[in-house]
């Protein structure tokens, strides 16, 4: 499993496809390239004799023919399926973004060219890169995948439904009057991993981290925090209502806070260190 970070901060984890699964998909692939191939010279082929070409003629025909079907298999069948080929369908496996997300015609393209010149032919030495590239790679990784910020995963197992943070009730109002459109990409990750990762940090990182995260993004919302509540909670609700208002309906289960809300009995005050 892998851990990745959608662009609305939510974190996944996504099951990684290993080596032995993925040749098993590409000797799937090639054997229906190989088939696509030889269908197309023999028509190729037989047009040009029409004509009566040289040997010269013959060798580009083969030439432009292998080319096409090397690259333009994977870039069509990635494009229009959103990451898989027949092989790949085959195994469940499937290319996704490094975000996690679905792959368009750049990802397939950058992919399909990297695999033909050098993961697979030409300098590829018939897969040798590939295969030392991806053990090498923590994400099992070709070369064609880091050039174009892609992952192949497996889409047979379950995937975790990503989990979403919830406001605390009494700030719901305040939150929900926020114009969170200028809250940027690079703040908003480090929110999350504070509030994934808070019971696992010491008392003072929490206060004095916490601080500095709810500086940062009032000062990029242009607004006052909330006076009297921890800054869990002020985080949680600007994240909350950051997912809720970008992720699309149906909406997901709520991913429960590091602790369970409950009403400050009194205000909130940071935690002063001896000797401060």
């Amino acid at each position: 499993m892998a851990d990745f970070t959608t662009g609305e901060a939510v974190s996944l984890q996504l099951p990684i496809a290993r080596i032995p699964t993925r040749a098993a998909a590409f000797a799937i692939d090639l054997v229906l390239q190989l088939v696509l191939a030889l269908l197309l010279l023999s028509a190729v082929v037989g047009v040009l004799f029409r004509f009566e070409p040289d040997g010269a003629w013959v060798d580009v025909a083969v030439l432009v023919t292998m080319v096409t079907v090397l690259v333009g298999y994977p870039v069509v069948s990635e494009t229009l399926t959103r990451g898989r080929t027949v092989g790949k369908m085959a195994l469940g496996l499937r290319v996704v973004r490094g975000d996690g997300g679905p792959v368009d015609f750049r990802h397939a393209l950058i992919r399909g060219l990297a695999g033909a010149l050098v993961d697979f032919w030409n300098l590829g030495g018939f897969g040798l890169v590939a295969v030392v590239t991806s053990l090498c790679s923590p994400r099992a990784r070709r070369v064609g995948d880091i050039l174009a910020g892609t992952v192949v995963v497996s889409d047979r197992a379950r995937i975790p439904v990503p989990a979403l943070a919830v406001a605390p009730p009494w700030l719901v109002d305040w939150v929900g009057r926020l114009d969170l459109s200028g809250l940027t990409e690079d703040l908003a990750l480090p929110v999350r991993r504070y509030l994934t990762r808070f019971p696992q940090l010491t008392p003072q990182v929490q206060a004095e981290l916490g601080a500095a995260l709810v500086a940062a993004v009032c000062a990029q919302l242009r607004v006052a925090p909330p006076a009297g509540y921890p800054p869990l909670q002020i985080l949680g609700a600007v994240i909350g209502e950051r997912q809720r208002r970008i992720l699309p309906p149906p909406r997901l289960p709520f991913w429960p806070m590091p602790q369970q809300w409950a009403a400050p009995a009194q205000p909130y005050a940071p935690a002063v260190r001896p000797g401060a």
